[in-house]
């Protein structure tokens, strides 16, 4: 790719919320994904009887939590993966579609 084409796509509007939206949403999505899982690591280290308490027989709260940061794991990657194909998708076309055009809209 030339510079002039860099130069280009670097300046088109969409290319900019791209990258701004992309980045802000990845930032909160790991922001909540450590929180979770140090969360999850500090209750261990001060409260380790928390994770013995009996929640179904033979089944405690320490499995419950350890099965609910899986799936809260594989929900904001679920998220993620909606949006990117979404609204992300449709910037990235626009600005293939501008590039192509030659920087016009």
């Amino acid at each position: 790719m030339d510079q002039a084409t860099a130069r280009r796509i670097e300046n088109d509007p969409n290319y900019q919320k791209l990258v701004s939206e992309r980045k802000s949403f990845g930032w909160t999505l790991t922001i909540i994904t450590l929180v979770i899982y140090y969360g999850f690591l500090t209750l261990g280290a001060f409260f380790p009887d928390v994770f013995v308490i009996p929640v179904f027989g033979s089944i405690t709260l320490g499995i419950v939590l350890g099965v609910a940061i899986i799936l809260a794991s594989i929900l904001l990657t679920g998220i993620y993966i909606v949006r990117a194909n979404g609204e992300y998708d449709d910037l990235t076309n626009a600005i293939v579609a501008a590039n192509l055009r030659g920087g016009q809209r």
